[in-house]
């Protein structure tokens, strides 16, 4: 039996315990860091109860992993000791993220060719995390590579993806802790369900079709979500600002300067919006953020497309710059008034398993005799196989002085916002 140190008390799962390992590794700088860190940035400004912190969602992801580890069909595949590595790899899954979480990888991707994903190995491995894990008696090696899903241990892809995969527990926490604080709560998705379903089928994880309903509601709340909370566009309006007064400021602040992961850490939102703040490259649009004084949302149409060379399109600079150019012509404006936002979304993040193609889900159904035959769950859920495919959404962002006049420049270029696009918020 697994000894416990004591509980904290969660308002999405109750009492969580954990382990004097867990203790340990919890009372580090690196993981109490995430207290200042929010989980939703800017969504506050749509959702005022969108306060919580990547240190509660880590917690939750902690505890995830423990009810999954006791899952009996994977339990008979984990080792108690495996277990509690899983455990510690996921508490520690998000400990790369930068102030305002989401908003900062923009800064690591353009300038550093780096994600949060790096940055989290970087610093379980190099920080004093690295000393705190080994003398647990467990290798921080191992664990840094677990927490982003990259362990890659012989026989037990499983492993990683129980981290990083369609259904990770990372997902499975962030769908009912969201929409929780948020309030917008988009159905009811049994995630106990799910977790009590998952299974290993050729080392891969993959769910048994007596979760159908179950799984088809998490596809339908995640988005919703994205939708209606990550996707927002008065939450991507803050988030724009964000991220271009990080870019504004950053030679000035240095925010690619760090050189040690203790350098990194001493990032985060309170430090980051106090030095944008003083900063005369960015404190305008801090002032701004702060009296609520938004970019304003011109144009917004979202399209579904199973193409993913459709969805690429979105991605690529140039063509948004092209865009954005276009229209400031047409609106007589300088480009720097106008900004395109392409949030582009895998409607079914597919990342992990050999056994399907690319955007399935694996499932299986066991026979009589206790076979598990996997099976494509397009050709099962009618609802999957319709969301399945990318949400690609293009907006147009410019200020209140300008709004009228770009408006109408994107309206003209980019064709009619359909009324079915035309949601109040």
């Amino acid at each position: 039996m697994r000894r416990y140190w004591g509980e904290i008390k969660d308002p999405v799962f109750g009492y969580i315990y954990i382990t004097n390992a867990e203790k340990e590794i919890i009372d580090s700088f690196p993981v109490q860091r995430l207290r200042r860190l929010r989980q939703l940035a800017g969504t506050e400004f749509v959702y005022p109860g969108a306060n919580h912190t990547r240190f509660e969602h880590s917690i939750g992801v902690m505890h995830l992993t423990g009810l999954l580890s006791e899952n009996p069909n994977l339990s008979q595949e984990i080792s108690e000791d495996e277990a509690q590595i899983i455990r510690i790899a996921a508490l520690l899954h998000d400990l790369g993220h930068g102030p305002f979480s989401h908003v900062f990888e923009h800064i690591l991707t353009k300038f550093l060719k780096k994600t949060h994903e790096d940055m989290t190995t970087w610093i379980i491995q190099e920080s004093e995390l690295k000393h705190v894990i080994d003398k647990l008696g467990y290798s921080s090696d191992a664990i840094g590579k677990l927490a982003v899903g990259a362990l890659h241990k012989p026989g037990k892809a499983f492993m990683d993806q129980i981290i990083r995969s369609a259904f990770d527990v990372d997902k499975l926490d962030f769908i009912v802790r969201d929409t929780y604080h948020t309030g917008a709560q988009y159905g009811y998705v049994d995630i106990f369900r799910l977790i009590h379903m998952l299974d290993v089928l050729d080392e891969n994880l993959t769910i048994n079709l007596g979760a159908l309903s179950a799984l088809e509601s998490l596809i339908l709340a995640r988005i919703e979500s994205f939708r209606s909370i990550y996707f927002h566009r008065v939450g991507r309006a803050v988030q724009i600002m964000l991220a271009m007064a990080m870019e504004e400021a950053k030679d000035e602040l240095g925010l690619t300067d760090f050189k040690s992961p203790e350098q990194y850490l001493a990032l985060n939102d309170y430090v980051m919006w106090t030095m944008l703040k003083e900063s005369e490259k960015s404190k305008v649009i801090i002032e701004d953020l702060e009296r609520r004084r938004l970019l304003k949302c011109v144009y917004d149409q979202t399209f579904y497309m199973k193409d993913k060379t459709i969805s690429s399109i979105f991605s690529v600079e140039e063509i948004r710059n092209e865009i954005r150019d276009q229209i400031a012509s047409e609106a007589q404006v300088e480009p720097q008034s106008v900004v395109i936002d392409v949030p582009t979304l895998p409607t079914v993040p597919y990342r992990h398993s050999v056994l399907l193609e690319p955007m399935e889900i694996p499932v299986f159904h066991k026979t009589h005799d206790g076979q598990k035959i996997s099976q494509r769950l397009s050709e099962i859920s009618g609802i999957f196989d319709v969301l399945r495919g990318f949400i690609n959404i293009l907006r147009v962002y410019t200020d209140e002085r300008h709004r009228d006049q770009v408006g109408a420049a994107a309206t003209k270029l980019l064709g009619r916002t359909p009324t079915s696009a035309k949601i109040s918020y």
